[in-house]
């Protein structure tokens, strides 16, 4: 199954509103049009699943204020234009609800569970209408998955984790979460509160190419009569060039390394395939023409 890629930096590419601290989101309060076209062109490059645009809809991004006032109209937007982007398609798309870390990404140390509760419920809230499955991306810790657990419980929609990783080259054998907590207990402790698919993004593709192996082997170990069921692996890296421990996601506009290039991305890809993913895609900097690449060479 091939995922989308990024948003932020394709809208940004498209020349759509775009500014700090707002981020994605602007779009959606300046120029939706532009939303709709980033879905296009994944769909165009033939990507199955498109994510909708609600990662940065929350007070991280967006402020407090801004959110009590217009962040489920906004969400819910999002959602909308994913729908209509998938609806008009003539193949079967899928849309993902991206329920993001509320708290900022990368920092499992500022994760707060009274703070974040009530923003995703309300993401929740607003996109359920309009989505085939919950995405929680870019999860630094076990802790951030158990809430995400609780939000999408009773929903009636599949629901995947996504990790994001340690970008220590020192962790890149042993890969481990944000948190610096072991994957292989994450990835079973996830399945066990009944996710789907387990995947890992938004961190170097170094990192994920040990993760997926090693996800793979405890989710297999798992499923054994009476553990937890088949769950699929997934991996979408991103461009990035790795990112210190106190760095947050987004708070500034990153650069791309000039090593991950449609072709050089593809080679982790047929890594992870070839690893056990069964689900694959792109995270920050990688764009249609990446996933273009992907759908021509792995169909």
């Amino acid at each position: 199954m091939l995922l989308d890629g990024g948003t932020g930096r394709e809208l940004m590419r498209l020349g759509a509103p775009f500014r700090q601290p707002e981020w994605s989101a602007l779009a959606l309060m300046e120029g939706p049009e532009y939303v709709t076209r980033v879905h296009q062109r994944y769909i165009d490059a033939g990507a199955d699943v498109i994510t909708t645009n609600s990662y940065a809809v929350v007070p991280f991004h967006i402020g407090s204020a801004r959110f009590d006032a217009e962040g489920f109209a906004l969400a819910a937007l999002s959602g909308r234009l994913a729908r209509a982007a998938a609806h008009a398609s003539i193949r079967p798309v899928l849309v993902a609800g991206s329920l993001p870390p509320v708290c900022g990404s990368y920092r499992p140390d500022l994760f707060d569970v009274s703070v974040a509760g009530p923003v995703l419920r309300e993401l929740v809230r607003a996109l359920k209408p309009y989505v085939d499955l919950w995405l929680t991306e870019t999860v630094s810790s076990a802790a951030e998955m158990v809430l995400m657990s609780e939000v999408v419980a009773g929903s009636a929609r599949p629901w995947w984790v996504s990790y994001t990783l340690s970008d220590d080259p020192a962790h890149t054998s042993v890969p481990q979460l944000r948190s610096a907590e072991a994957v292989g207990p994450a990835v079973v402790h996830a399945a066990r509160l009944g996710a789907s698919a387990v995947l890992f993004n938004c961190c170097q593709p170094e990192a994920i190419g040990a993760a997926v192996a090693v996800a793979r082997r405890a989710l297999d170990a798992a499923s054994v009569p009476g553990g937890v069921p088949r769950v699929r692996v997934g991996a979408y890296a991103n461009a990035f060039p790795p990112q210190a421990a106190t760095a947050a996601a987004n708070d500034g506009i990153s650069p791309l390394r000039p090593d991950l290039g449609p072709v050089e991305y593809l080679a982790w890809v047929r890594r992870w395939l070839a690893d056990g993913a069964e689900i694959v895609g792109g995270c920050c900097g990688v764009g249609p023409e990446h996933i273009a690449l992907m759908r021509a060479s792995i169909t």
